[in-house]
């Protein structure tokens, strides 16, 4: 079998090395998290890369059924840090806990004009996708 996308390697060494030494925009559409139901329906987009002051609801992990906002999203380490979301250290001070961004689940976007430029631009290609898919 042929490789599908030539810019992916499928060597793990080389996939790893591209991950960890990724520039500060890759990292931010990787780390991308689902939409709730209700924004999928109304936007018709599966997922969107997270950003600061977006609302999130964890899926997975100790804090499961947590909900905040984003108070940081920490790209070095492919991480989020959520409001309320925290732990005590020994010293009695409080830290945040990093969350993947894939095991949260975006409730409410914060919109502003290029982040809905980009729903309407992925919106138009699930459309396109739908119905070609439709027509074979």
């Amino acid at each position: 079998m042929t490789k599908v996308r030539s810019d992916v390697h499928s060597s793990r060494r080389k996939s790893r090395k591209e991950h960890f030494s990724a520039g500060s925009n890759a990292r931010r559409v990787r780390m991308s998290a689902p939409l709730s139901k209700e924004l999928r329906e109304k936007h018709n987009v599966r997922s969107m890369p997270i950003r600061k002051d977006d609302e999130v609801v964890i899926q997975r992990g100790n804090n499961k059924g947590r909900e905040g906002k984003v108070t940081s999203v920490y790209r070095l380490k492919y991480v989020v840090h959520i409001e309320r979301v925290t732990r005590e250290k020994s010293n009695g001070q409080s830290v945040p806990i990093g969350i993947a961004p894939s095991k949260v689940l975006i409730t409410k976007l914060k919109l502003d004009k290029d982040r809905e430029g980009i729903l309407e631009r992925k919106g138009q290609g699930l459309e396109k996708a739908r119905k070609r898919k439709e027509q074979a």
